[in-house]
């Protein structure tokens, strides 16, 4: 079953010759830079090896969420709220976005003491988040039958739709001056005079004095080829939707079991609320020392496997020069085979605690590759060896939502402006300074 589509969005027929940002990446980070970059008055190029949100940004949940959160995302995720409230409006285009409130279940007394902690980083923010249980969880749950006693609610939180947003977005970006050029890869940076001066496309040079690189699963790569050392893996995500029912949960809610939340369409999309697969590449043993700490935080919620992906990635160039044809041509967008068995899991548990959803039908499933770094926070960050250079990666399945707000954090470096919100928990140089580089669940 092929993955998820997402709205198309034609490419402008010509190359600009020089322009003074280049985006690299159709995601939603990628698209949400574009957009605040034109909006501001910069002249944009948005390049997509293969289609706008093609990859990650149209498979994921579609949660917008403040809850749960590494405390360190917690501003910014807070700036990405305000944007979401007012992005419709602002890009004259639907995202899907409603403010319906999330639900984290806590399933034992670890959990519920791990969910109280954790509301404990959101003192002095306003966001109304609190801990519910008896009849106010009844009334944000209703005819739940999963016998959740007390769950963690953000009401700020909410979703919107992953195939319609990041395509809509760069539609906005486009509307501002933008221009957008799909299945055209970017091959690599031209740095002249130890500074970035524009980018070479499989359709041509472009001239530029900034280049931001939001390539999601695909940046190691191309900051490797540059010179770049990115730490970053793949963890690969399974999805699936349902067809349209009535009634059922407004609130999204995530439990150890399967997380699920509303669609636009009446539907609902579920997954598993903790399984995730990770292919052993051989990345994995380059990187083996710096995820080491994630891993054996993680270790419960992670399934390695060895599979095909070994021998794709084995197999790709990791160096090439810019008439080469390279890697992003060879592979469009990247669509995954989902996991059989987190499927099964996660829409039996679906249906036991929601009976509604035995009158649904699974329409569709997908799976998707997140870009994880070593603490599972996402790097937006100058290159302090190759000035005009920036990254926008490695978002950790926490991209969707706080899209908007990475986007104006990275138009704010790229224009010199004073940050949204203060970068330095998001530096790459964390990774080589001597910092404590490990996951911070924020309980």
């Amino acid at each position: 079953m092929p993955g998820p589509k997402p709205n198309p969005v034609e490419p402008d027929l010509c190359l600009p010759k020089a322009v003074d940002v280049v985006v690299i990446g159709g995601g939603i980070i990628g698209t949400s830079t574009a957009f605040e970059l034109s909006e501001r008055g910069y002249s944009v190029l948005l390049c997509e090896k293969g289609q706008i949100a093609g990859e990650q940004s149209s498979r994921n949940w579609g949660w917008v969420r403040l809850g749960v959160r590494d405390p360190r995302e917690i501003p910014l995720m807070q700036e990405a709220i305000r944007i979401w409230q007012g992005l419709d409006e602002r890009i004259g285009r639907k995202t899907g976005y409603v403010q319906s409130g999330i639900l984290f279940g806590a399933s034992g007394e670890r959990s519920a003491g791990n969910l109280h902690r954790w509301l404990e980083n959101l003192e002095g923010y306003q966001t109304g988040a609190k801990m519910v249980s008896g009849s106010e969880l009844d009334d944000l749950l209703p005819d739940n039958t999963m016998g959740l006693t007390e769950a963690l609610y953000t009401p700020q939180d909410g979703r919107a739709e992953p195939q319609w947003a990041a395509p809509a977005i760069a539609e906005g970006a486009r509307d501002k001056g933008a221009a957008i050029m799909t299945s055209c890869a970017v091959r690599s940076i031209d740095v002249q005079a130890g500074r970035i001066a524009g980018v070479f496309t499989e359709r041509g040079r472009v001239a530029c004095e900034q280049v931001v690189l939001a390539g999601g699963a695909w940046s190691r790569l191309f900051a490797g080829n540059a010179g770049i050392e990115l730490p970053q893996l793949k963890v690969l995500n399974t999805v699936l939707r349902t067809s349209p029912v009535e009634p059922g949960p407004q609130a999204a809610l995530w439990s150890d079991d399967f997380a699920v939340r509303r669609r636009a369409d009446g539907g609902y999309t579920i997954a598993s609320g903790h399984e995730n697969t990770v292919d052993i590449v051989p990345d994995s043993f380059r990187l083996a020392l710096r995820f080491l700490p994630a891993f054996r935080q993680e270790w419960r919620s992670l399934r390695f496997r060895l599979s095909r992906r070994w021998l794709t990635e084995a197999g790709q160039d990791r160096s090439w020069l810019p008439t080469d044809v390279t890697p992003f041509e060879h592979c469009r967008v990247l669509d995954p085979e989902p996991s059989q068995k987190a499927l099964r899991q996660a829409w039996a548990s679906a249906r036991k605690a929601f009976p509604v959803l035995e009158q649904a039908e699974i329409v569709q499933s997908w799976a998707g590759m997140i870009d994880v770094t070593p603490d599972a926070i996402p790097v937006i960050s100058h290159v302090d060896d190759i000035p005009g250079m920036i990254i926008a990666t490695g978002f950790s399945g926490h991209g969707f939502g706080i899209g908007p707000g990475a986007g104006r954090l990275v138009a704010d470096l790229a224009t010199q402006t004073t940050p949204c919100v203060d970068p330095t928990a998001f530096r790459l140089s964390r990774f080589t300074d001597g910092s404590k580089i490990r996951p911070d669940p924020g309980y």
